[in-house]
């Protein structure tokens, strides 16, 4: 390693066996970087390819099988989850081992066509750049909505009438600011956001709160790499990180009419979620919150094991949202 006078040599944030950053913009990653090929899933049934959006954007696209199954026949028509994934906004590629496998695993268990974001990590490129970018893939999705569009996927398949957007941590984060500027802007052809997936959101806000106790560390750590990915913020209640901060823009403009959040017992943040959903409650926000949450498990525990009783229960929870029929906002 460089010497101490060499801010190249100088760590600014470190997540061990994860990340490194240097204070003269080098960064090492450890893990989560290698992609995996897009194939069909032998157990499933799941088919998934990658296309590029943009030089800067592409998304990965799961496909679960759509003939043959309960008597459906070729017209049916799947409900299209959005996915970002997360990693702090500087970890994780949309096409790594965990995400590959976990998402062919919920587009099956949803039933839905699944469109993965891959968008760019910071350092490297500071927020906003991932919103953006996200924000680009969201509308190349909803592009599709007339039956038309370069990716026949989406054409022929997709149910614009039962679009979601989900993520986990700070993909979760993503979704949310998604989910208001869907609600700000609109979405191409008319296009609408039926509902919200967030799974243990990365959510920051002023004060102690209780479930940080489970591991100070890492609360603390949360909030020093938001630092980093974001320079320009103005601490944990800028906007894009604190949903219920002064100025943040109101929750009642959400674009959706439903939005489910998923919580764990032992995540450090899992009071910022139930913060929020209190929140979206009391903002005039006219949808309807529901909350799942499994006891004795941390942050993203179901990327380590989704085959797990509380990782199914979970997924159980988001297949259940994703296809539930009359729901406020049809």
């Amino acid at each position: 390693m460089a010497g101490s006078g060499d801010i190249d040599g100088e760590v600014v944030f470190e997540v061990e066996h994860c990340i490194r950053i240097f204070k003269g913009g080098r960064v090492e990653r450890y893990f989560g970087s290698d992609p995996v090929p897009a194939s069909t899933d032998a157990a499933t049934g799941v088919a998934s390819k990658d296309r590029a959006i943009s030089p800067d954007v592409s998304v990965r696209l799961y496909l679960p099988p759509v003939a043959g199954v309960s008597g459906e026949g070729e017209g049916k028509k799947l409900p299209l989850l959005i996915y970002f994934h997360g990693g702090g906004f500087c970890l994780h590629t949309a096409f790594n081992f965990v995400f590959h496998a976990y998402l062919t695993s919920l587009a099956a268990r949803t039933r839905a066509i699944v469109v993965s974001v891959e968008y760019r990590l910071a350092p490297e490129h500071p927020i906003p750049a991932a919103y953006e970018d996200s924000w680009q893939a969201v509308l190349w999705a909803a592009s599709h909505a007339p039956g038309a569009g370069e990716e026949t996927w989406l054409a022929d398949h997709a149910d614009f009438s039962r679009v979601y957007l989900a993520g986990e941590s700070a993909g979760a984060n993503i979704a949310h600011n998604m989910a208001m500027r869907a609600g700000a802007e609109g979405l191409p052809h008319g296009g609408k956001v039926n509902g919200v997936v967030l799974v243990h959101p990365y959510f920051l806000g002023r004060g102690k709160v209780p479930s940080e106790d489970w591991d100070p560390a890492m609360a603390e750590n949360l909030v020093k790499m938001w630092s980093v990915v974001c320079p320009a913020n103005t601490g944990v209640d800028d906007p894009w990180i604190n949903p219920l901060a002064d100025g943040a823009p109101g929750l009642e403009g959400l674009a959706c009419g439903r939005v489910l959040v998923c919580l764990a017992e032992k995540d450090v943040i899992r009071d910022r979620g139930r913060a929020y959903c209190e929140g979206l409650k009391a903002s005039g926000w006219a949808g309807e919150v529901e909350v799942v949450e499994v006891a004795g498990h941390g942050h993203c525990f179901h990327l380590m094991d989704f085959n797990g009783d509380e990782a199914v229960r979970q997924d159980d929870a988001i297949a259940e949202f994703v296809n539930r029929k009359g729901f406020l906002g049809a």
